[in-house]
């Protein structure tokens, strides 16, 4: 089965871009090497900070566009919820396989 994954990629001055893909592990990698959208290449989005799962890919796409709708300050509290330290989720991981 596959899984859907709604993420939130961050710059280090915080500025927020929320995403979905079948493939978190590829998709952060992309970010990261400059391969993502003109707008995380512009602000230098590559830390990943929230990301949920599910295996129901219009649940995925409900939950971001959810989430793009949601002020800056509930998007705050959605990852400060979850990682209060902001720490990239994705330090360990080597890249897609």
């Amino acid at each position: 089965m596959k899984h859907y994954y709604v993420y939130i990629m961050s710059s280090r001055s915080k500025t927020l871009y929320t995403g979905v893909t079948n493939d978190l592990i590829r998709r952060v990698f992309e970010h990261k090497q400059g391969l993502g959208s003109q707008f995380t290449r512009k602000y230098r989005i590559t830390r990943l900070v929230h990301f949920e799962d599910t295996r129901d890919v219009q649940a995925a796409l409900t939950r971001e566009k959810q989430i793009k709708s949601w002020t800056r300050a509930k998007k705050l509290q959605l990852i400060v919820a979850n990682n209060p330290g902001w720490k990239d989720l994705s330090t360990d991981w080597d890249g897609p396989a």
